[in-house]
């Protein structure tokens, strides 16, 4: 199964957009057609279980983003990873390191993340508003520890709208039908060469603030810009401003 996707531009270099666990392609509305404009093409995909894509078998998230690659003619790109996004954009390189050209991790997870106490916490809480068939205050749970303060109510009414879509196409799957976790080491990531922009946000959990400085000690190429207004999903909380820092990696990483 393809993963859908929209395309835009038709520069000679291609950017893969990967959305966060949280949200779907439409997280980027504001940096799609900004990184067109500025001379590539670009891709973003509803990974299995999000948007536009459904559920329909064991998977695993890193090579369904190779077979659309493969599928879209697409040699190597440039991946951007957002959170659950630059997870999977870490197992493509380490997996498939042929087709990742640069990486942009924007609050990303990394391979093997074992969640501290908060983190815990909040995903115990998760848990129990699912099991107990409150959507509602699980959608609110997420909004409220993912958004950060420059979120305005459209941010967080498109993350709401994103979140409620994937806990019921998730919740409504076979669990045989639930996603495998390729074994990606840190010895893996010490192997990817390519450039790589680490993006932490100051008002992010604390976990994700420190799997940033993992990534920033683990990857050969890595530089590390720490965003003093930014929660979790800064292309939601800044748009502009996340496009434009964005652009300006790429700029110096593609043709």
């Amino acid at each position: 199964m393809t993963l859908s996707h929209d395309v835009a531009g038709q520069g000679p270099s291609t950017v893969l957009l990967l959305h966060s666990g949280v949200c779907d392609r439409r997280m980027w509305d504001g940096q799609f057609h900004a990184l067109a404009e500025a001379g590539h093409r670009v891709v973003r995909c509803d990974l299995r279980g999000f948007g536009d894509t459904p559920v329909d078998a064991p998977h695993t998230h890193a090579d369904d983003v190779r077979e659309l690659l493969d599928h879209l003619g697409v040699e190597r790109a440039a991946v951007v990873g957002s959170s659950f996004g630059g997870t999977v954009a870490l197992e493509l390189a380490a997996r498939h390191p042929a087709h990742v050209s640069a990486l942009a991790l924007l609050a990303s997870g990394i391979p093997g993340f074992e969640p501290g106490d908060e983190l815990s916490a909040w995903g115990d809480r998760e848990d129990e508003l699912l099991e107990a068939g409150d959507l509602d205050g699980a959608v609110e749970l997420n909004v409220d520890t993912w958004l950060g303060p420059e979120a305005g109510p459209e941010a967080r009414a498109l993350v709401r709208e994103m979140q409620r879509h994937a806990f019921e196409v998730q919740l409504a799957a076979p669990e045989e039908f639930e996603p495998v976790t390729p074994e990606v080491t840190a010895g893996d990531l010490t192997g990817i060469k390519v450039p790589a922009l680490v993006v932490a946000g100051a008002h992010d959990v604390p976990d994700f603030r420190a799997v940033a400085d993992d990534l920033t000690r683990l990857l050969p190429g890595a530089r590390r810009v720490d965003l003093d207004w930014a929660g979790h999903l800064p292309a939601l909380e800044r748009p502009a401003e996340t496009a434009r820092l964005l652009t300006a990696f790429l700029a110096e990483t593609t043709p």
